[in-house]
């Protein structure tokens, strides 16, 4: 497979440019992204890798973040909250670093903070990796998430993640992107 003559020298960037907490996050991503891609006939190999390399900007500055930033093409609120950020600029680095010219990976990592509306399955199952890989996420968060994967597919886990993501969000008095109120509804 392409990724794995890759892989090699993109663990070795991911650990000198995540922290230790992120660096598991993202084997842990990988690892679930591949099972949920077998379980859902969809390539686990690039299921694997997209959920590696789903997080590789997430350590960035914020200076770092910003000029990259610059440089891409983003709607106006889906910069309400810099927690999301990572998200383009990690398919930007994905492209630009790794030499990432699937367009399904790099659609998968864009969109795997906030979502789209219409996501594909292959971008459903690395938002869902993202949120219920077992090396760093709580059990009581990815739990009933799993067992709404396992009984009724993948809409109904994205819409549960997106359920926790606006309580979390009105929680802590924080901004709710637009997109996530449409993605919420359509779904619905």
């Amino acid at each position: 497979m392409i990724y794995t003559s890759k892989e090699k020298n993109i663990q070795e960037w991911l650990k000198k440019n995540l922290n230790k907490e992120r660096y598991e996050h993202s084997l842990g991503t990988a690892e679930c992204a591949k099972k949920l891609a077998e379980d859902f006939g969809l390539d686990s190999e690039k299921a694997y890798f997209a959920g590696l390399i789903h997080d590789c900007a997430k350590c960035f500055s914020i200076e770092k973040t910003q000029e990259i930033l610059t440089k891409l093409d983003i709607k106006e609120n889906e910069l309400c909250n810099p927690k999301t950020h990572h998200a383009p600029v990690g398919a930007y680095i994905a492209e630009k670093e790794f030499g990432v010219k699937d367009n399904e990976i790099l659609s998968a990592i864009r969109w795997h903070t906030l979502g789209k509306l219409n996501m594909t399955s292959f971008e459903k199952i690395i938002f869902i990796a993202d949120k219920i890989e077992e090396r760093t996420r709580p059990y009581e968060l990815y739990q009933p998430i799993k067992l709404a994967l396992k009984n009724n597919g993948l809409d109904d886990a994205l819409l549960l993640c997106y359920k926790n993501t606006i309580k979390s969000l009105i929680d802590r008095n924080l901004r709710i992107c637009i997109d996530t109120i449409e993605i919420y509804n359509s779904l619905l």
